[in-house]
């Protein structure tokens, strides 16, 4: 009895449905998500972090290869022939732990911005303007921002929500 971790394909944005499906089954899945923040609002909040994929954590040979193949929403295991692909379990814990990472951060926009960083405004009054974040409100999707008017002499501080701001590009 070998209990290993597996790639799961879904079809396209079906990754929630299968994730419910197999939890369903006492199955372990591991299905990586992150908060985002969509230009548009009616966007979904929370992704996946690999769109159309998921992780199985079963003994295959009790299972058989075809117990994913033919459940609705799936394209079965990642295979390399007629072999299934085992993801290491190291590497399914530095996923968790990078994914802890960035939702600790506030989400995918948050990740590795430091206050200082440049981004540029691009939605609200202040559209086209950049500004220098300087930090994320707490319990809000608000952040303060330091908005550069008059070529960078003067900066007024403001609070702006997290939806109206974007990395500069480098």
């Amino acid at each position: 009895m070998s209990v290993d971790w597996y790639a799961l394909r879904s079809k396209p944005r079906k990754e929630e449905v299968v994730y419910r499906q197999i939890l369903n089954q006492d199955i372990e899945v591991y299905y990586p998500r992150l908060r985002v923040h969509p230009i548009n609002p009616r966007a979904r909040k929370i992704q996946p972090y690999f769109p159309g994929y998921l992780f199985v954590h079963v003994d295959l040979d009790a299972l058989g290869l075809s117990y994913f193949q033919w459940m609705p929403h799936t394209l079965g295991l990642v295979c390399f022939g007629e072999e299934a692909a085992i993801v290491p379990d190291h590497l399914i814990a530095e996923l968790k732990k990078r994914v802890r990472e960035i939702a600790n951060a506030g989400g995918e926009f948050f990740d590795g911005l430091k206050t200082g960083d440049t981004v540029y405004i691009h939605q609200g009054p202040f559209a086209g303007y950049e500004a220098i974040f300087d930090v994320r409100l707490p319990g809000s999707e608000r952040v303060r921002v330091l908005l550069k008017l008059l070529n960078d002499q003067r900066q007024v501080p403001m609070e702006l929500s997290i939806d109206y701001l974007a990395r500069k590009k480098k």
